[in-house]
């Protein structure tokens, strides 16, 4: 007997060093303005964040994508030097109302590429460290991000998240709940044309950047949405972060969609600066999360029959 538990004792500690992994990315379990947007329900989008400044209130928005971190846009942080000023509201719902889940945290540091300058010329991305770590729970989760390889198919729907304008110059009202919109992904080559219809509008695609929406517009981020996800929901039902609102010409405009940072282009820059984040692929057939579950579940058929 004693022999038989301590080989039970050994099969457990194997079986939680093997489910022990970091909190699963990309989940709403909640789930039961942007422009023409709707309010989110509560604990929806649980990795969303909102930064702000003492002197500004509301600047821009963020995502979690681990327990100190938060990914944002390099436009939002001017001088990030200097971040004596910003703190960042997570499990945050309603931008002026009561937040029952809500905590707030100084940041340590900023991280944005070498040489970014305007979020036209690319590289607009910030990797925010916290000076707390958050704590997770329900409203709390962080988001997956893509594998560098990713790609996010043309018309794929997706969401973008936010507390930003509704519209041109009028600021979200109320109690201010988080707003969200479904948007399609638009190609960069039919992106890039449709900015072309003006050309005095001399707006270039880079391959760092991408593009949602619709061409008669209508429904797009706005001022105050910046640093915040375009996120995409995948085959295993987690969302992954494709984009981080970068820039507009105007909000919801005809032919003029929002251009995003694209985030697999950044991926082995996130990595090569914060530990711990999830990858996912795109693609419904994540052909190595398959054999890691295959291989899992070999281990543990293996153990119990040593175990017998």
């Amino acid at each position: 007997m004693p022999y038989v538990s301590c080989c039970w004792k050994v099969f457990l500690v194997l079986f939680g060093l093997w489910m022990g992994e970091a909190q699963e990315c990309g989940r709403t379990p909640i789930l039961n303005r942007i422009v023409g947007g709707v309010s989110a329900s509560d604990g929806a989008w649980p990795w969303q964040v909102d930064i702000q400044t003492t002197s500004q209130g509301h600047v821009c928005g963020g995502t979690l994508i681990t327990e100190n971190w938060v990914l944002s846009a390099a436009h939002c942080f001017p001088n990030p030097n200097d971040v004596t000023s910003y703190i960042i509201y997570v499990g945050r719902q309603q931008l002026n109302g009561w937040n029952p889940d809500e905590t707030n945290h100084r940041i340590n540091r900023v991280v944005v590429p070498y040489g970014y300058t305007d979020p036209q010329l690319g590289q607009d991305i910030a990797l925010v460290e916290l000076a707390t770590p958050v704590v997770w729970s329900d409203r709390v989760q962080p988001v997956c991000l893509p594998n560098a390889n990713a790609e996010f198919n043309s018309d794929m729907k997706c969401m973008i998240t936010g507390w930003g304008d509704i519209r041109d110059g009028v600021a979200l009202q109320g109690v201010g709940a988080l707003q969200e919109v479904q948007v399609p992904i638009i190609d960069s080559s039919s992106c890039q044309d449709m900015f072309l219809i003006n050309p005095t509008e001399n707006i270039d695609i880079r391959s760092d950047m991408m593009c949602a929406g619709f061409a008669e517009g209508g429904k797009d981020s706005c001022q105050g949405d910046s640093g915040g996800p375009l996120v995409c929901q995948i085959s295993d039902g987690s969302w992954v972060q494709a984009g981080i609102v970068s820039f507009g010409l105007g909000c919801a405009k005809p032919n003029r969609p929002g251009v995003y940072a694209k985030v697999s282009s950044f991926t082995n820059y996130i990595r090569s600066n914060v530990g711990g984040v999830q990858l996912k692929s795109a693609s419904s057939h994540n052909w190595a999360d398959r054999v890691m579950v295959l291989v899992r579940t070999l281990i543990l058929l293996v153990l119990v029959q040593l175990l017998r």
